[in-house]
């Protein structure tokens, strides 16, 4: 499967929504709108490729065709992988034990190269470190997250991710949606966060149960993601401080002040006396 097109359905009042979507390989669009808006529904009518017999009545396609019985309801090979907003194991094995237990339901046999992979990059989203020996029970929620994350990019056979809200999983939003984008995956996530917001190449604004708006990003929006995401590196920076007890009682206004590029480029050009 190389794309995914979304067709729009009607809006709780049952007004047409205008919406045709096609996304390839490696895309990433973000949805955004108001709490209740209905981001989550977009990725429930997503998640089981609707054929308009969802309530908002949008249809799903698969590289521009109707998915078959086989796509929409395969439980071994899902087209659709979807990273829900909480995770809690319940599971009494570790870590390794599930890659592995995961890897052998997909009719794959993961070896240990691919498990340490699988382990290295869960520990780049996350402060708290994760070791193979470790139950999956006594995982917190952002090490939860990141391992699932990891395991969606690198053994998940789905070809389409969807994720709900991601800034709330104690990870490394940025480096998430890169490593799953590098795995050629279609990524679309629920957000209300301007860095995610606009790490998309697109964005779907919701309102009242239907999208309203598809928003390009613009020049000017990928020159302001370079500041946001310096300023959402300190802030990760300052969250690792926490975990190792230091205090953050420094000039906090000077820590963050960050020069744009043209500030830089000025800079450089007044000659010095």
């Amino acid at each position: 499967m190389h794309s995914l097109t979304l067709l729009g359905g009607h809006d709780k009042e049952g007004y047409p929504e205008i919406l045709d979507v096609t996304l390839n390989r490696g895309d990433i669009l973000c949805i955004v709108g108001p709490t209740g808006a209905g981001k989550s529904r977009l990725l429930e009518d997503i998640g089981c490729l609707a054929q308009g017999d969802t309530p908002t009545g949008r249809r799903v396609l698969l590289d521009h065709q109707i998915p078959g019985e086989g796509q929409r309801f395969s439980r071994g090979n899902p087209i659709v992988a979807q990273l829900s907003q909480s995770m809690h194991f319940i599971m009494d094995i570790s870590v390794r034990e599930f890659i592995l237990m995961h890897g052998e339901s997909r009719c794959l046999e993961p070896e240990e190269p691919l498990v340490e992979r699988i382990l290295s990059c869960a520990n780049e989203l996350t402060g708290e470190a994760i070791h193979g020996d470790m139950p999956l029970t006594q995982l917190s929620g952002g090490q939860s997250r990141s391992l699932m994350i990891a395991d969606t990019a690198l053994l998940s056979p789905s070809p389409v991710v969807l994720i709900d809200e991601l800034e709330n999983a104690g990870v490394d939003r940025q480096r998430a949606l890169e490593l799953l984008v590098g795995e050629d995956k279609i990524l679309l996530i629920s957000t209300h966060d301007p860095v995610l917001a606009l790490l998309g190449d697109r964005r779907l604004c919701i309102q009242r149960g239907a999208v309203r708006q598809i928003i390009q990003t613009t020049p000017g929006e990928r020159r302001n993601l370079a500041f946001l995401s310096v300023i959402n590196k300190r802030f990760l920076s300052l969250r690792e401080r926490l975990r190792e007890g230091a205090l953050l009682d420094f000039d906090m206004p000077a820590y963050f002040a960050v020069e744009s590029e043209t500030d830089k480029e000025e800079k450089e050009a007044t000659p010095r006396v």
